[in-house]
């Protein structure tokens, strides 16, 4: 099979010729510069001296590139967005050595300019004239969200500042996508995967901050938006009403550009659990996420061919029924280390339903502590468990991160395709 179809048959499903494999493909799936740099090192595919891009200034995630699919046997490509967390496009390369001495190569608009501690700033759109909006300490791995909450007054909370970075896609947008799928699904035979509809990602924390925008107002603190989700329900839910009217429009527009080219279309980042349990009841999904969910899975099964993927960490296993009704049809990261997320379980109760997009190894524990023989045992085991009957794309639980022993990361792959 082509890697295409390979993955089309495990979403039917139906068990392919081997397990697919996704790496890079989405922004929740990725690999850390750093382990980056290092693997492809070791595969021969670079020389020590010479640089990896970085696509992601926010986690520091790096291109995964064709030598390297090729490599691995990945089955999957992105088509992104032009613009990054911070909104600006990853263009004009140009040299970098990041805090551990990796060798990169970052956006024109990434501010290089330690300031006197050696801490490095990013600004909305590249823009210096503004305050920061993310911070990296020195010798950091990755941007944290610097909060620029304005005091909020409850009469004066507005639905427009709340989702003034949601817009409609712009004809110069349609081209691009219209142009990079038509390209993707002619000249190569990887399973396409879209991210970035605006609209569709209600209250993805990664969000909420406003990181590309320059004089961000509503709701931007992240702890202030987790006791929203109780204290201002109303507010939210007008919230969430004009973002689903927004994305349900960019879904049509796109549909329209990209026709069926690509397979996978990624709706939700939101992080409904955390590492004990849901973050939130399942009564309160059920009141705020769900009814808009719900439309706009259903709008693409009526009008597309695309599945629809949900990035949800965490502790999850109380929401998967709620989850399935609202129409996803892919889940990730299958945080298989979270309370209640025991992969034996999610096979048997929802793998009839769910195709589990990652869930491959642990890598809170397993890859970045783990000997690499647990590395190999630990995959072994969970490609056993996820692949019957199909329903399983490989990835690791969310990204590759730094500070991964080369060792670990050479079994990791190793052992995929030995077993997949």
């Amino acid at each position: 099979m082509t890697p295409r179809e390979r993955v089309l048959k495990t979403l039917s499903h139906e068990e392919p010729d081997k397990l697919p494999l996704d790496l890079g493909a989405t922004l929740v799936t990725g690999i850390h510069v750093s382990s980056l740099h290092k693997l492809k090192v070791a595969l021969g595919l670079i020389r020590p001296e010479d640089p990896v891009k970085v696509i992601d200034p926010f986690q520091m995630l790096g291109e995964v590139d064709d030598d390297l699919r090729k490599v691995l046997g990945i089955d999957t490509v992105p088509l992104m967005s032009r613009e990054n967390f911070f909104g600006f496009r990853n263009e004009n390369w140009k040299p970098w050595k990041f805090f551990d001495g990796t060798p990169l190569l970052v956006p024109e608009k990434f501010n290089t300019v330690p300031d006197a501690e050696g801490n490095i700033y990013q600004y909305p759109r590249g823009d210096t004239s503004c305050a920061p909006c993310a911070k990296m300490p020195k010798g950091g791995f990755y941007h944290d969200a610097l909060i620029r909450q304005k005091p909020i007054d409850e009469k004066s909370l507005r639905v427009e500042d709340q989702i003034e970075e949601y817009t409609l896609l712009t004809d110069e947008d349609l081209r691009y996508y219209e142009e990079e799928a038509q390209r993707l699904y002619e000249e190569t035979d990887y399973a396409i995967v879209f991210s970035g509809v605006p609209g569709t990602n209600l209250g993805d924390i990664a969000f909420v901050p406003g990181l590309a925008l320059k004089d961000p107002k509503g709701i931007r603190d992240v702890e202030e938006w987790y006791v929203s989700l109780v204290t201002r329900q109303p507010f939210l839910q007008e919230v969430f009403a004009r973002m689903t009217e927004i994305g349900l429009k960019n879904l049509e527009m796109l549909h329209q550009a990209i026709g069926e080219r690509i397979q996978v279309i990624v709706i939700s980042g939101t992080d409904f659990g955390s590492q004990h349990g849901p973050f939130i009841a399942p009564e309160l999904y059920r009141k705020l996420f769900k009814p808009f969910h719900e439309k706009v899975n259903a709008w693409v099964h009526e009008h597309t061919t695309w599945k629809t993927f949900i990035h949800t960490c965490g502790s999850v296993y109380e929401l998967l029924p709620d989850l399935r009704e609202a129409g996803f049809d892919i889940l990730n990261p299958v945080q298989i280390s979270a309370a209640s997320m025991d992969p034996e379980t999610l096979k048997r109760e929802f793998g009839d339903h769910f195709t589990f997009w990652g869930g491959g190894v642990n890598t809170q524990r397993t890859l970045p502590f783990g000997a690499p023989e647990e590395v190999r045992e630990e995959v072994r085991k969970l490609i056993e468990i996820f692949r019957k009957g199909g329903g399983f794309v490989f990835a690791t639980v969310h990204n590759i991160q730094a500070n991964i022993p080369v060792e670990n990361l050479l079994a990791l792959f190793e052992t995929v395709n030995e077993y997949r």
